[in-house]
């Protein structure tokens, strides 16, 4: 199938109050367990790199290139992503390389600034039919817009949508970054208020730290788009160190690296039914 844009994907889903699974792809192996983990569902799937991963692996070409071509193997929707970029050469090169959707990261900038380079990120990608992922800033906390004490203002939300022209909105209700265990508590009153308020779909970063059933919550209260690393690296890595500790005389690292995949492969496919099969 083609790559397909956020957009398309995204909208009818947000309309179902429906999610959406977007998961990191640290490195090439994980794309391939997560394309083949949505062809087992059946599901739509996002597969991010983000500007740490680009750094990690020294350029955006070789993982990116790698993944686009996952994707355009794949007999299910896939969508490749740039995540969590400040820098907007960055997000040129994603556009040129064919990515179909980027994240304009402008969280840390003036209010003023943040809606002038993000619209201009809007421009760039529109033109390719590429579609903008943004979020607002420090809204409500110290920490960040994704400090567990954060919070999105409904009419501020309608209002930058509506200066920046973005696709998608991450949002903060309650969740926090690389957060290990799964005990936020997301806003669903908040997430249904905001909803109302925009017309694109909401992004949910921070997706790690939030149970099961609080995702659902989630989605049914509006939220679409379902960001998820630090869970599936947690199980990753708890499998290999399981592996190498029955086994420690492998050296071969595809034999400890396979059981990491398939078990995060076995968790993504269950996350795309449990977001999408309400």
């Amino acid at each position: 199938m083609p790559l397909a844009d956020l957009t398309t994907v995204a909208a009818p889903l947000r309309a179902a109050r429906t999610g959406l699974g977007a998961f990191n792809v640290v490195h090439l192996e994980h794309g391939a367990a997560f394309v083949a983990a949505a062809e087992r569902a059946g599901h739509p799937v996002v597969l991010q790199v983000s500007q740490n991963a680009v750094t990690f692996h020294g350029a955006l070409a070789p993982i990116g290139m790698a993944t686009l071509a996952l994707a355009r193997a794949a007999s299910v929707d896939v969508v490749v992503h740039l995540d969590h970029a400040d820098d907007v050469d960055l997000v040129r090169e994603a556009l040129d390389l064919g990515f179909t959707s980027v994240m304009y990261d402008g969280s840390k900038l003036p209010t003023e600034q943040n809606v002038a380079t993000t619209a201009e990120v809007v421009r760039l990608a529109h033109e390719r039919g590429v579609s903008v992922e943004a979020e607002l800033g420090e809204v409500g906390g110290k920490n960040g817009v994704h400090d567990p004490s954060a919070r999105t203002d409904p009419g501020e939300a309608a209002w930058f949508v509506a200066e920046t022209g973005v696709d998608l909105l991450a949002v903060a209700v309650g969740s926090s970054h690389a957060m290990t265990t799964r005990g936020a508590v997301l806003d669903t009153e908040l997430i249904a208020r905001i909803a109302a308020a925009v017309d694109v779909p909401l992004v949910l970063h921070g997706s790690s730290g939030v149970s099961d059933e609080g995702m659902r919550a989630a989605i049914e209260a509006g939220m679409t788009k379902i960001n998820v690393s630090t869970h599936l690296n947690k199980i990753f890595t708890g499998e290999v160190r399981s592996v190498l500790a029955e086994n420690p005389d492998l050296v071969d690292s595809r034999k400890w690296f396979r059981p990491g995949l398939d078990a995060i492969g076995v968790e993504v496919e269950r996350l795309l039914r449990w977001y999408a099969d309400q």
